[in-house]
């Protein structure tokens, strides 16, 4: 039982990751209908900032995660008003393959200036966020990664929801012309959803430094899993994106746990393809109808 618990902690905090992370891909589709393929990059790019920082400049932790927000706040803006503004109105397959052009470059960029070996953030966590819950220990990091996610989706959720901005997103989502016409701005909106998905990119990649430290390899490949996530969740869902995320970082743990360590980073995929062919849409997405 006590091996249950221990792995339905890990389970939980891995989902909470995922799921903040998958809320920023989520941002960008919802507004732009863009897959975005940098999205693992962009996580890396916000925990090496962190990392620089903390470890090379040695800032205090509260100005060091700061800054790396407002930086990766700004990075979002400049790749949307550089790289994707000039593509609003072409073909979709032009703006997603640019995406991968994106994950590329910055990829490289990364490697050349970090390598591909695994950095570690000093030791900043106090050790009462340890939690000795009777023979089931939770470390400190993974309560630090509940407090986070809960935080911030918090945060977002009610951004979306009852924000004017949230809720220009959210109509230039369901229909840009409309909402065009009603008066938004709709490559505000853009910007916007590029610099909050950002934002959250490196959230995500901090915490995932916390947690094992961080490779530009591994940290890419974090961002993959974001598509079985929002597939399992529903592409247009940020709520879906919670439930997707918490899902299989369950299902990653147990079967990691109770089956096959090799297995564990199958599973995800195992569940995006069983969905596809179930449930297209996701759990909580929208069936859209077309009409000729």
């Amino acid at each position: 039982m006590q091996f249950f618990f221990q792995i339905l902690i890990n389970g939980l905090s891995i989902g909470f990751l995922y799921a903040l992370a998958a809320l920023g891909f989520v941002m960008i589709f919802k507004s732009s209908s863009v897959l975005n393929f940098a999205h693992g990059e962009l996580m890396a790019i916000g925990a090496f900032l962190f990392l620089v920082l903390t470890a090379w400049a040695e800032l205090p932790i509260w100005l060091s995660f700061l800054l790396t927000l407002i930086g990766s706040f700004s990075l979002g803006f400049i790749i949307e008003r550089f790289f994707l503004r000039p593509l609003i109105g072409e073909a979709l397959i032009e703006v997603i393959m640019l995406t991968v052009g994106l994950s590329i470059m910055l990829k490289g960029l990364l490697l050349f200036i970090f390598g591909g070996d695994i950095h570690s953030y000093p030791g900043f966590l106090p050790e009462s966020l340890t939690i000795h819950w009777g023979v089931t220990e939770i470390p400190g990091v993974y309560v630090a990664t509940f407090i986070i996610g809960i935080i911030f989706l918090g945060i977002f959720g009610f951004f979306f929801k009852y924000s004017s901005q949230g809720i220009y997103m959210r109509s230039v989502a369901d229909n840009q012309p409309a909402a065009m016409a009603l008066g938004v701005h709709v490559r505000r909106v853009f910007a916007l959803s590029w610099a909050i998905a950002a934002l959250v990119c490196a959230m995500s990649g901090i915490v995932l430094g916390i947690i094992n430290g961080i490779n530009v390899h591994e940290v890419s490949a974090i961002g993959l899993k974001v598509f079985p996530v929002v597939i399992l969740g529903g592409l247009d869902s940020i709520g879906g994106a919670i439930i997707g995320g918490l899902i299989i970082g369950l299902l990653e743990t147990f079967t990691g746990g109770y089956i096959s360590s090799g297995l564990r980073e199958v599973i995800p995929y195992i569940a995006l393809i069983i969905i596809l062919l179930i449930r297209p849409y996701g759990l909580f997405g929208l069936v859209e109808i077309e009409r000729v």
